[in-house]
């Protein structure tokens, strides 16, 4: 139980529906493991899973928040739809800071949050798709409803569980 731990947001079903679409239409088949999704971090140690799962249910104590889609980013070899929300930062942050030891380098650096929609294809093929996807009106915004943990198996990703926003109750307790 080593595997690296993958944490994503999740994202509400219609937001979800149309990027798996978009990402099943483009994406290379035999690449394509996983629905589209929201990679907040890349590889924190499966070692850590009751820390890491402890942190994620705490910081899913809050409501739900829209994510807006202000762009599109050209990845070389593939697209990926830009993603905005000052809350999904906050999110990120406050994990971050809590697994600070543990983040890799590729987790510690800036975060740039997305969808990536195509990847790993003929940088002309890249570039054709994202012209075309540049004419076409953006994606309305999405919500973010929730966060994933995932162990990553060396391809396809293994889901641990989900943990679904939801604001703290505001009932004093007994």
């Amino acid at each position: 139980m080593d595997a690296p731990l993958v944490v994503t947001l999740q994202l509400d079903a219609a937001g979800q529906a149309r990027f798996d679409a978009l990402r099943a239409a483009h994406f290379p088949p035999g690449r394509n493991h996983l629905a589209a999704h929201v990679t907040m971090f890349h590889a924190l140690p499966g070692a850590q899973l009751p820390a890491v799962l402890e942190d994620v249910r705490r910081t899913a104590v809050r409501e739900p928040f829209a994510v807006a889609v202000p762009g599109l980013r050209f990845l070389g070899r593939g697209v990926a739809y830009e993603l905005a929300s000052e809350e999904l930062l906050r999110v990120r942050a406050e994990l971050a800071a809590a697994w600070r030891p543990w983040l890799t380098a590729q987790d510690a650096q800036r975060w740039k949050p997305h969808v990536t929609v195509q990847n790993k294809v003929d940088p002309a093929l890249a570039r054709a798709l994202h012209a075309e996807l540049s004419a076409a009106p953006l994606p309305p915004a999405v919500t973010g409803t929730g966060l994933a943990l995932w162990r990553y198996l060396g391809g396809p990703w293994e889901p641990v569980v989900a943990v679904p926003f939801e604001a703290p109750d505001p009932r004093p307790t007994v």
